[in-house]
């Protein structure tokens, strides 16, 4: 897949992996601009993450990998910002990026291949087990997130999102296309529960 498209980027201290939540507070008429538009237009806006800079202002620089964010639903906050609730789609690899007059971050993107269903390997199933009972607690962040408890790719971005992890090794683990190198990555951080005795 090599089609290439131009979007709106948000830089934020996130990893926002396909099909992940992402609840944001907007403040910068910028974003909230690009919020209305993408609204409108029912069109989504790139995340990726920044290596360094802050979320509000300039960014120097952020990470060549990043994942679109899909506005599904919004709300006034109680301290009268937008809140807006994000679930993310395709990842894409930032080709070059330019500000716009108001500040906005834009990029010419091209979309990665989707990664493949792959059926969640028998030595990981404890993984599955774990999302099973975490999160209905999390139901509020996860609740427009469907739910694909035997598929790998999910499963490992899932995990990736809940653990505490440094956000360069969460964006290490968006940048790989094998789910189940992820899975391998990840598993030996997570203990079975026959080993939690």
């Amino acid at each position: 897949m090599t089609d290439t498209a131009q979007i709106p980027l948000f830089p934020l201290n996130v990893v926002l992996f396909p099909g992940g939540p992402l609840p944001l507070r907007i403040f910068e008429t910028r974003y909230t601009d690009m919020v209305r538009h993408c609204m409108r237009e029912q069109s989504a806006f790139g995340v990726v993450l920044i290596r360094s800079g802050g979320e509000a202002g300039a960014v120097a620089k952020t990470a060549e990998i990043g994942t679109t964010a899909r506005i599904v639903d919004f709300s006034q906050l109680p301290d009268n910002l937008l809140g807006i609730t994000c679930v993310g789609e395709r990842k894409f690899r930032v080709l070059t990026r330019w500000r716009e007059s108001d500040g906005l971050n834009k990029a010419q993107v091209q979309w990665l291949a989707p990664e493949p269903a792959i059926a969640l390997p028998p030595d990981t199933r404890h993984l599955s087990a774990i999302l099973r009972k975490v999160l209905p607690e999390l139901d509020e962040v996860y609740q427009h997130v469907e739910k694909h408890f035997e598929d790998s790719a999910w499963v490992g971005a899932r995990i990736t999102e809940l653990i505490p992890l440094e956000l360069n090794d969460k964006q290490a683990l968006l940048e790989l296309n094998d789910p189940l190198e992820r899975l391998q990555r990840l598993a030996p951080m997570i203990k079975r529960p026959d080993e939690l005795v």
